[in-house]
């Protein structure tokens, strides 16, 4: 069944969902055809040629990245973060390398009305030793007020650097609709700024984990679009749900910090 969910499906047993509370009676979602070990074996050889065979194309596309060319940046373009205005040099921390994520922002809405794609991707960011250690620094460039939108980060618990770029992000993402999310990479020589690589859209699919590991399962992201057999849940393609990203009114991550007790006043 596609575009909609299949009368079947139910979450794990005994789980709390967007249907409610399911038991063992409950008819479950349509599975693959059961088969012989070595008949599965085979299978998933001829499935693994071809995840080797894209591991090298993915290798090879990113050995091509690092030989783009490069635009430079002013240097001197101002955001905002905690001690008031600085440089876009001032939040690469003193490293040679800033990868920036550009989140969206809704001005004048409350933290549940916010993106629930930014606010997807950019909580799944979290350890960034491993960054470092690469001469790398990651930071969030939010194109709302500083004040405002930082309490959505402290909301949400992220301890990434958080600066504000509203004045300011139509000049660093020049020629882009700069109102939609963006990943972009830069490197710093001395004090110059150099623009390497950006992405946006699926793009940025890069930062979230959660998605390669759904991919892994039988069910996948449980999204319309997936091409996936018939009979597969598909609970994520209906009204509110639709997105993937949002359940019961807010953005999904939101709703542990909800139940933790955090407030989510912006103002």
């Amino acid at each position: 069944m596609r575009g909609g969910r299949d009368p079947r499906w139910c979450p794990p047993t005994s789980q709390r969902t967007l249907g409610g509370i399911v038991n063992d009676q409950t008819p479950g979602p349509a599975l693959p055809p059961v088969v012989d070990r070595q008949t599965w074996q085979e299978a998933r050889d001829a499935l693994f040629a071809r995840e080797k065979a894209h591991t090298r194309e993915g290798d090879a596309i990113a050995a091509a990245r690092r030989r783009l060319p490069m635009v430079e940046v002013d240097a001197t373009i101002e955001v905002v973060g905690p001690d008031g205005p600085v440089t876009i040099l001032d939040v690469f921390e003193g490293r040679r390398q800033l990868i920036a994520y550009f989140h969206a922002w809704w001005p004048g809405r409350p933290a549940a009305e916010q993106c629930e794609g930014c606010t997807f991707f950019n909580s799944q960011v979290r350890e960034l030793s491993y960054v470092h250690s690469r001469d790398a620094t990651y930071a969030v460039l939010c194109k709302g007020p500083y004040r405002e939108s930082v309490r959505y980060r402290d909301f949400m618990g992220l301890e990434m650097p958080w600066y504000s770029v509203e004045e300011t992000a139509p000049r660093l993402l020049e020629g882009r609709d700069w109102q939609r999310h963006h990943l972009v990479c830069y490197v710093r020589d001395g004090g110059r700024v150099f623009e390497t690589y950006y992405t946006g859209g699926r793009g940025v699919e890069v930062m979230a984990p959660t998605h390669g590991l759904l991919d892994m399962t039988v069910y996948g992201r449980q999204e319309p679009w997936e091409d996936s057999p018939d009979g597969w849940p598909r609970p994520w393609g209906d009204g509110e749900n639709a997105d993937g990203w949002r359940r019961n009114g807010r953005p999904v991550a939101q709703w542990s910090r909800i139940e933790a007790g955090r407030s989510d006043a912006l103002t």
